[in-house]
């Protein structure tokens, strides 16, 4: 939605980005003289234990209701435009519909995922409110002036299920392609986030990110069985590096996952948890060896953002499988691998890194591919995809 916001100001248009209060928004955000930004509290649901799910759940829309609808209706100039990411949908969905047929605005929605079925993953398909939420958000969404999506399947899903006639397809992109990051900036990235790790050294160890919110559809308990083969494989083998696994990002499943590394004793495997700035993470990505996905899709047609970040970064990566419409981002042998099993994916970082850092053959392989499938900018594919759907007659 920052993209977004930066795309519509870029282009002359005035903006209110409405989002949750947490980790300030990026700084070419915050700076720019025609982008006003709202906050709305932290949910409650987000650090409510599983038992207090439903009331936090219902607390919050509420609450947010109230304040979503005094802005949309009332403290901001009539909009022209109101774009909605989804999810969430509550009270997000119902709220911009009710305030863009009060102001006589038009609604576009931005389908990233279906929050029924993300809710799902917490509740179970046949929860009496995933049905309800399923209804209220086709309701909802279906009633939307325009539509953007991030993949050619959800545009079918929508379509057949939703009755969502053609929807445009606004797929996930890097906001710019920084490439490799420089060896001096990768050292000093190393050394500002402690990572302990010497980047001119013959015998570093290999970098393997990965980027989470910590939420149910991330499946961390693969990366388990991953660094369990790995240091195994280590141990065993005289062509293997030490391998460091940078994971970052916040949310409230992390201090477990933390506890669960630490009692696996791991010697030749390290792990380290943090979180990098806007500005850091892309020349984080930059340093790195190799990117891991362990996105698991809720609804099957949502692609990760963050293996667009990575082939940005000129990086390689292992994801989950979850279905078809990986294969619209992730090529399998091409730019990067699919993985089904936490032992699977263990293999397939074994023979990627074997002979690292100066015989890796098949990582090079994989390197190559990624910048000869390098897609172009956010920006750019939102001037050709989103630019006429939001602005319009207005342009």
């Amino acid at each position: 939605m920052q993209y977004h916001a930066l795309a519509l100001a870029g282009a002359g248009a005035q903006v209110d980005l409405i989002g949750y209060q947490g980790r300030p928004p990026d700084r070419a955000v915050v700076d720019h003289p025609r982008i006003h930004v709202h906050t709305l509290s932290t949910p409650l649901r987000q650090q409510a234990p599983r038992w207090l799910f439903v009331p936090a759940a219902a607390t919050d829309i509420v609450l947010q209701a109230g304040v979503l609808g005094w802005i949309l209706a009332a403290k901001i100039p009539r909009p022209d435009v109101v774009l909605v990411q989804n999810p969430p949908a509550f009270p997000t969905l119902p709220i911009a519909r009710a305030a863009t047929w009060l102001r006589r605005s038009r609604l576009v929605v931005d389908w990233h995922n279906f929050g029924a079925d993300l809710l799902a993953l917490k509740l179970g398909p046949a929860h009496g409110l995933v049905r309800l939420a399923r209804v209220a958000e086709r309701a909802c969404g279906q009633r939307a002036d325009a539509h953007l999506c991030v993949s050619e399947a959800m545009r079918e899903r929508l379509a057949a299920d939703w009755s969502v006639p053609a929807a445009h397809v606004l797929r996930d992109r890097p906001a710019k392609r920084p490439g490799r990051t420089p060896e001096a900036e990768r050292q000093r990235l190393a050394d500002t986030l402690s990572l302990d790790l010497k980047v001119t050294a013959a015998d570093r160890p290999a970098m393997i990110i990965t980027s989470s919110s910590w939420t149910v559809d991330e499946d961390f308990s693969l990366l388990l069985d991953a660094l369990v083969f790995c240091e195994a494989e280590i141990q065993r083998r005289q062509d293997l590096p030490r391998m460091l696994f940078v994971l970052t990002g916040e949310g409230r499943l992390r201090a477990a996952w933390e506890a669960q590394v630490a009692a696996l004793a791991l010697t030749r495997v390290r792990t380290r948890c943090l979180w990098v700035s806007a500005e850091d993470y892309p020349r984080l990505l930059g340093a790195a060896d190799l990117g891991l996905s362990l996105h698991r899709s809720a609804s099957g047609v949502d692609l990760p953002m963050k293996i667009a970040d990575m082939f940005g970064a000129g990086l390689p990566v292992c994801a989950l499988d979850y279905g078809p419409v990986l294969s619209e981002l992730v090529l399998d042998g091409e730019n990067g691998r699919r993985f089904s099993t936490g032992q699977e994916l263990g293999a397939q970082i074994c023979a990627l890194l074997a002979g690292f850092p100066t015989r890796t053959t098949a990582l090079d392989r994989l390197r190559a591919g990624v910048e000869r499938l390098a897609t172009e900018s956010w920006a750019d594919g939102w001037q050709r995809e989103a630019r006429a759907v939001l602005l319009g007659a207005n342009d």
